[in-house]
């Protein structure tokens, strides 16, 4: 049996540069939501209507919004709804996505093929068109946002957990543990989660990163998180219409959830290959 978490045991992960760049993006977020919690230079809600458009300067690094806001401080205050909706939505979906993909690899036949049907269907919807029909029927709003995009993953979190552990429970130990008696929901436990968990954890940033663009994507349409708190993508919406005359309005929020984004990719992709093992045999003869 494998350990379970022997994948991440590389002498030089960083020399990885997929996962030391997505690394180090991803730890600036969370510093950065981290820090907005205790100090940003301005109130991230306080308008000042005298001291709007202003663009970057040295009071106003990021400038100001058409109310006269601080752009760096809601930016700052943003990565922190982010970063909620993402760990909410991706626990959600993984929470209940590995329990129906267990029971679907313990059980197959009829149990497979109802969970997998169902997960085919769910599937078939791209994630901020699911976001937005549910948020649509239970209205707009951030908690209602993290359930659509929780729910969206489900299907995949099952897929990927049916997949791995069907070849785990044909392999030797796990017919021996069963053949002394021990119980299904401990082999789950012992036997089949810890083999599995490095793929979760990397599919696990993947959706992370597009749960982001989902959040974004509803807040940009209005039925993600609500004014006035700081969203990336609701900033977005707010700036499109002053484009053509304060256009660093869209292009900080932008590019923060592009970088967020990006990092959020590049983590999984060096998890990734860092956890396949002819990927990490490789690495270590360099």
């Amino acid at each position: 049996m494998n350990k379970i978490f022997s994948p991440f045991l590389i002498h030089h992960p960083f020399r990885n540069i997929n996962f030391a760049l997505g690394f180090l993006i991803t730890l600036i977020l969370l510093l950065t939501a981290i820090l907005s919690l205790i100090y940003t230079p301005y109130d991230p809600n306080r308008m000042n209507l005298a001291r709007r458009f202003l663009p970057p300067n040295s009071e106003h690094w990021l400038g100001t919004d058409q109310y006269g806001r601080d752009i760096l401080s809601r930016v700052m205050r943003g990565a922190v709804n982010s970063i909620v909706v993402g760990l909410v939505a991706v626990s959600i979906g993984m929470g209940f996505g590995v329990f129906l993909g267990s029971l679907a690899a313990f059980y197959r036949k009829w149990v497979d093929e109802i969970i997998m049907r169902i997960s085919d269907v769910l599937y078939g919807f791209p994630a901020v068109l699911s976001a937005i029909l549910i948020t649509s029927i239970l209205g707009p709003g951030v908690i209602n946002s993290m359930i659509a995009i929780g729910i969206f993953n489900i299907p995949i979190f099952a897929r990927l957990t049916r997949a791995t552990s069907l070849s785990i429970w044909e392999r030797d130990y796990v017919t021996a543990a069963r053949a002394i008696g021990r119980r299904n929901a401990g082999i789950i436990w012992n036997y089949i989660l810890p083999n599995i968990l490095s793929a979760l954890i990397v599919q696990g940033t993947v959706q992370f990163a597009i749960a982001i663009l989902a959040e974004a994507g509803l807040s940009y349409l209005g039925l993600g998180t609500q004014p006035p708190h700081p969203s990336w993508g609701r900033m977005l919406n707010e700036a499109q219409t002053f484009m053509g005359t304060s256009p660093y309005l869209a292009i900080f929020p932008g590019c923060a959830i592009a970088l967020t984004v990006l990092g959020l990719n590049l983590l999984g992709d060096g998890l990734r290959d860092m956890i396949d093992p002819k990927l990490s045999r490789i690495q270590q003869q360099i």
